[in-house]
């Protein structure tokens, strides 16, 4: 017979993988869940839509970075020209037309210890005007405000020097998630 020479073993439990499996398991539920509500999609573009003209993003604000603009513009068209199929024109009968300027980059305090400022904080607004000329109801011009935190000890120059990648990265996804994303 074959359970002659079965011998019960008890399975034994650590808590650390008690943890483990139950963490796994609430996780799991959750991304089940929730996926079922969400749908997201990468990029949205008809398929009629051939052609983007990306305009240079203006500095009109108060305070001028330099580099600012220049990133900004060069960053936007490099991410629209390398994830979406769209050809990059100067014609002013593009497709999509988009444009903007930078109108807030003013400093606040954020954040005070012992009555001194502790932290300070880098506000950035780009207004953002997308042009459909397929579709004029898909239009929009809004504004964008990003933050960014850094600390009270450093100047603005020295902040700029270490925030500007990182201003210019979020501002980048943000004006390309408000025209291409649909979720």
């Amino acid at each position: 017979m074959i359970l002659k020479n079965f011998k019960y073993k008890p399975v034994v439990f650590s808590s650390k993988s008690l943890v483990k499996s139950l963490w796994l398991l609430t996780i799991g539920y959750w991304l089940l869940a929730f996926s079922s509500c969400y749908s997201f999609k990468d990029v949205s573009i008809p398929p009629e839509v051939k052609t983007v003209r990306i305009s240079y993003i203006d500095n009109k604000a108060r305070i001028i970075n330099p580099q600012l603009s220049q990133r900004l513009t060069d960053k936007l068209r490099q991410k629209i020209v390398n994830q979406t199929r769209l050809t990059q024109t100067n014609n002013d009968e593009a497709h999509y037309d988009i444009s903007g300027q930078i109108t807030e980059y003013y400093v606040t305090t954020s954040g005070i210890s012992n009555q001194q400022a502790a932290s300070n904080r880098l506000n950035v607004t780009v207004h953002l005007v997308f042009k459909n000329r397929l579709d004029d109801s898909k239009s929009f011009d809004t504004d964008l405000t990003r933050n960014f935190d850094f600390s009270a000890s450093k100047s603005l120059q020295e902040a700029e020097a270490q925030l500007t990648d990182q201003i210019v990265q979020n501002l980048t996804d943000e004006i390309f998630n408000r025209i291409f994303s649909n979720w």
